[in-house]
């Protein structure tokens, strides 16, 4: 497929249920599916250790939304490890750019002592929000991406987000109940998430009741 992707064409591509990224190598973009599908449960089955709960209460981060989108994705768009290397090329960089303006890209970030140590972005299209990456900053960042986690989360429940796709599950995602369901499955939430209307401007605490 053509590198010159564009925003239209994103969002079509995960109402079928694909996604984009970049080949590590070549900088090629690619479109992929998984079966089975991980999703970020939006009800009980959420899971926040006591630890990280008494984190994200300590308010040892400021937690701000799309004030800095681009930095976010950056921060993300490094290599984890040589069999995890970076997929955020320069054209998903320039594409989810152009999504953020649009208003369907967002961000979740973490500030400690005025400098942006963790994040978090993604996509929004109706009742349906597309996680795509997040990253910490170690030392000064330790929890700040899980702790952006929680916070994006309660943000979907106020809003009235019936679905949160991880793509992939992984043991980070896992710990916060991350489950795994048949492709097939996935589509028929996806279906009904996009007909329902969702806000992603709401705020509110996000360990009520907890």
């Amino acid at each position: 497929m053509s590198r010159q992707i564009t925003p239209e064409l994103v969002l079509t591509g995960y109402l079928r249920g694909a996604f984009p990224m970049c080949d590590p190598e070549s900088g090629r973009v690619e479109w992929f599916t998984c079966d089975p599908r991980a999703l970020v449960p939006l009800d009980d089955r959420f899971r926040v250790s006591k630890s990280l709960a008494r984190v994200v209460r300590g308010g040892r981060f400021e937690v701000r939304v799309d004030t800095a989108f681009d930095r976010v994705v950056e921060g993300c768009a490094r290599d984890r490890a040589l069999d995890n290397r970076n997929w955020i090329g320069s054209d998903i960089r320039r594409v989810y750019g152009e999504l953020h303006r649009m208003g369907f890209a967002h961000s979740v970030e973490a500030w400690r002592g005025g400098e942006l140590v963790g994040g978090l972005y993604g996509v929004a299209l109706k009742g349906a929000f597309f996680g795509e990456s997040m990253f910490s900053i170690p030392g000064s960042g330790t929890d700040a991406s899980k702790t952006c986690l929680v916070h994006l989360v309660d943000r979907l429940r106020r809003g009235g987000f019936t679905l949160c796709d991880s793509q992939y599950a992984n043991d980070h995602m896992t710990q916060f109940g991350v489950y795994e369901l048949p492709a097939s499955e996935y589509m028929s939430l996806l279906e009904d998430a996009v007909e329902t209307d969702a806000r992603w401007d709401v705020d509110g605490d996000p360990l009520r009741g907890r």
